[in-house]
Order: structure tokens, then C-alpha cells, then sequence
């Protein structure tokens, strides 16, 4: 028989949502065990949020330099192009990951969070046998918080392996593709495709909808479709994939009839399922609501003590969410009120210009049969957008709100360096503001965020600087 380790609260997943719930565990006192297969961080932080964020902000310093190769409009100049050593950005950005771990490690530590390394297998709600490099582990818990988290959704026709690669391979290349095929136009694909282009690789993105990012509007995708046509991203529309050819050629259909695409990888970023697999959910007596476990608003599941949280339960599937959820979790165990009602979850779109969305669009209002203003105002009358080169045609912030009694339902924008605006969205929705709120505070000069108060107040009828 293995070793039986009991505990109050077993944790099965070391992402943002996982980690959170069992630090916030251990500072509330909670005997607490953390089991997980890899280093601390899930895919948020190992091959995720992270490190393409870094791929993003060094693909963009490197167009930067380039583009001042014989000189740019701001009277930069170099004389030669520059020169991209993949291997050291691509080390430089597995430091930060590495940097990043050992800090998620060391607040389990402080928090005295036992940390079991292995894949967990339930027999039954509140027992499993964990597979550890020194044998296996017997786990008993009287709470167990599931956050197992997701992985990348491979389609049949092009199965991972080879040239055919997720975002996990696509951010551990060492050499740059010299032409990199695209399959879907969601954020990941768009982040990454985008960066990839910025490198120097002649870039293509496929996808079936007759637009990019189809869950947004044309408001706000429209300059980022822009932007990627002027940066040479080639895009194919409406297209459907119908295999690999005798050469190794990408084959779609088109509108304009079939055509083959070569590709020395091909990007498959189409979504992510949830983990349901794998860990024992049959032996658990949890229910699912589709493809994800079914749970409450206090991410309560069937059985009686299982939770579950994050990518897990359900959209949006983000980090942040996953955190929140997880400390709450914690917090009710630990025999505090909680729920988890957000006003909004604001989600980010790392492209160049940038997309923040946060409540509802002005098309989700309407359908929901809410009479709702819709007020913008363009970054082209911001001085620090200007300042920053993001006054292009179409960057704007955009915020919704109920006619009758003005409250925000909804904030969006797309421009440059708007994903900062972020928080300021999502305070906004959950501390119930106003038009009247927004416009009144006093937003700091030179700022992104003055255009925030200043679509409030065409909200109001009253602006100023338009």
C-alpha cells in the first residue's frame, strides 16, 4: 500500500487558479496539499499568458529597429538591418518563466502549502493515488478543489506532430519559420502570427468565419484587420481546410476555389477544451454542463465538498478568472460568504493595436433586450495616443450603458497599449459606475484613459475635446 497523506484541502492543479486557491488555503490556516505534474504556473505561466507576451513585446522592439533601417518618421536612423538570434529571445524568455515559477514556489512555501509533484487518479471523491518520481502517493482530503485546467484543441484532419504545431512548440521555436500558416483567427492565433510577422516570417492566417476575433464586433477588429493587412499578414477568410497534400502543403477552399499554401509550420490555435480527462471524474460523481464540470456560483460541483474552478468550469477561459475563483473557493472552505457574480471579466486581445473588452458589446445588450447608449471616442483626439503612434482611423474607447438609469454594462477599446486600461473597465463594472462616475473622475493628463471619461461624457451629451 502506498503512503496515505491526509489533509483538509487537496488541490489537483498548479495553474493561476490552482496555486491561488491553495496559498490563499495556507494563509487562512487550512492543512492544504498541492498536487501537480510539472513546475508550478499551468499553462498561463509556462506556455501561455507569459511567455507569449514576452515572444509579443521582443517581436515588437525588433520591428522597431527595422523599421528605423534607412530611417523612420521620428528621425530614427540605423545603417544596416538587424539581425534576430531566435535562441536568445527565446532563452531570454524562458528566464522570466523560470524566474516567475520559483516565485509561485516560493509563496506555497511561506504559505506552507505541501507540494506532492505527479499526476493525480481519483478512486473516489476524496482519495487519490498520486504517480511520483519516488512511487506513489496516497492523498485523503475532506475539501478537494479541482483545477486541472485545459489543453489546445487539435482538429482531425491536421493532428498535432511534425510540422503541424500548437502554441506550446510555437513558442519554444528556435529557428524562425520562414513561412508560418495560421490556422484560426482567434486571439491566440492572432497574437502569435502577428508576433511571428514582426520576426520576419511571411505569415498566413486561415480561418472559416468571414472575419477575424468573430466573437467581437467590426468596431473593434476592423483597425486590427488593418494593421495586419499593412503589416503583410496575408488573410484568408471563409476558407475551409480540407487536409495535407502529397507534399506536405496545407490545401483549403476558398470562394475563389482551391488553393494549396505551403508552410514550413503550421499553427493550429482553433481553442481549447477543458481537462475532464484523465484524473478519475468518472469515479468522482461530478456532473458536466458540456464539455466542462458542472458547477454553482461558489464553484460547488455535485459532490458534496468538490469544487471546481478556472478553464475547468466553463468561459471565459482566462487566468484571472481561474484566480479569482480560486481564492473564493479557499475563502467559503475556510467558512467565509462568497459567490462569484462578476460584473464583467475584462479579456485582452495582445495584438497590435490592442483590444480590451469588458462587459457587454452593444450587440449582446440588444439582444438581451436592454435599451443601451453607445458613446466612443477616437484615440486620434488623445495626446498621449498620439504621442505613442496609436491615433490610427478606428482606435477608440467605446462604452455602453443602460439609457434609463445611465449605469456601464459594457467598455471596450482598441488602440495602442490599451490592455492597461484593463482594470480600470472591470472597477468600473463592478463598482456599478455611471456615465456620470466616469466622466467625473478626474482622469491624469497625458493619458490613455482621459478617452475613457471623454466617451462618457458624449455619452452625456456633453463633450468636451470631440
Amino acid at each position: 500500500m502506498p503512503e496515505t497523506l491526509r489533509t483538509h484541502v487537496l488541490v489537483v492543479g498548479g495553474g493561476p487558479g490552482g496555486y491561488v486557491a491553495a496559498i490563499r488555503a495556507g494563509q487562512l490556516g487550512l492543512d492544504t496539499i498541492l498536487v501537480n505534474a510539472e513546475r508550478p504556473g499551468g499553462t498561463c505561466l509556462l506556455r501561455g499568458c507569459i511567455p507569449s507576451k514576452a515572444l509579443i513585446h521582443a517581436a515588437a522592439k525588433f520591428a522597431d529597429i527595422a523599421g528605423a533601417y534607412g530611417g523612420d518618421r521620428l528621425g530614427i536612423a540605423i545603417d544596416a538591418p538587424p539581425r534576430l538570434e531566435l535562441g536568445k529571445t527565446i532563452a531570454w524568455k524562458d528566464g522570466i518563466v523560470d524566474r516567475l515559477t520559483g516565485g509561485v514556489a516560493g509563496l506555497l512555501s511561506r504559505a506552507k502549502v505541501r507540494v506532492v509533484e505527479g499526476w493525480a487518479r481519483f478512486s473516489d471523491a476524496k482519495t487519490c493515488v498520486v504517480e511520483t518520481a519516488g512511487g506513489a502517493v496516497r492523498i485523503a482530503a475532506e475539501h478537494v478543489v479541482l483545477a486541472t485546467g485545459s489543453e489546445p484543441v487539435s482538429l482531425p484532419i491536421l493532428p498535432f506532430g511534425g510540422n503541424v504545431i500548437s502554441s506550446t512548440e510555437a513558442l519554444s521555436l528556435l529557428e524562425l519559420p520562414r513561412r508560418l500558416v495560421v490556422v484560426g483567427a482567434g486571439y491566440i492565433g492572432l497574437e502569435l502570427g502577428s508576433a511571428f510577422r514582426k520576426f520576419g516570417a511571411g505569415v498566413t492566417v486561415v480561418e472559416t468565419a468571414d472575419r477575424i476575433l468573430p466573437r467581437y464586433d467590426s468596431v473593434l477588429t476592423n483597425p486590427l484587420r488593418q494593421a495586419l493587412h499593412l503589416a503583410g499578414v496575408e488573410l484568408l477568410l471563409g476558407a475551409k481546410i480540407t487536409g495535407l497534400d502529397q507534399e506536405n502543403r496545407l490545401a483549403i477552399e476558398t470562394a475563389d476555389g482551391p488553393r494549396t499554401l505551403e508552410a514550413d509550420k503550421i499553427l493550429v490555435t482553433v481553442g481549447r477544451r477543458p481537462l475532464t480527462a484523465g484524473w478519475g471524474r468518472e469515479e468522482m460523481a461530478v456532473d458536466l454542463d458540456g464539455p466542462f464540470v458542472k458547477v454553482d456560483d461558489q464553484c460547488r460541483t455535485a459532490m458534496r465538498n468538490v469544487w471546481a474552478i478556472g478553464d475547468l468550469v466553463g468561459e471565459p477561459m482566462l487566468a484571472h478568472k481561474a484566480m479569482a475563483q480560486g481564492a473564493m473557493v479557499a475563502e467559503i472552505i475556510a467558512g467565509h460568504r462568497r459567490r462569484f457574480d462578476p460584473a464583467g471579466i475584462a479579456a485582452i486581445v495582445f495584438t497590435d493595436p490592442e483590444i480590451v473588452v469588458a462587459g457587454m458589446l452593444p450587440d449582446e445588450a440588444r439582444a438581451a433586450g436592454i435599451d443601451a447608449s453607445v458613446s466612443a471616442f477616437p484615440f486620434a483626439a488623445n495626446g498621449r495616443a498620439l504621442t505613442l503612434e496609436g491615433g490610427a482611423a478606428g482606435n477608440l474607447v467605446r462604452v455602453v450603458a443602460r439609457r434609463d438609469d445611465q449605469r456601464v454594462i459594457g467598455i471596450q477599446a482598441v488602440g495602442k497599449e490599451v490592455s492597461e486600461l484593463a482594470g480600470e473597465f472591470a472597477h468600473a463594472l463592478a463598482m456599478g459606475a455611471t456615465l456620470g462616475d466616469l466622466a467625473q473622475t478626474i482622469h491624469v493628463h497625458p493619458t490613455l484613459g482621459e478617452a475613457v471619461g471623454e466617451a462618457a461624457l458624449l455619452g452625456l451629451g456633453q463633450g468636451l475635446h470631440l
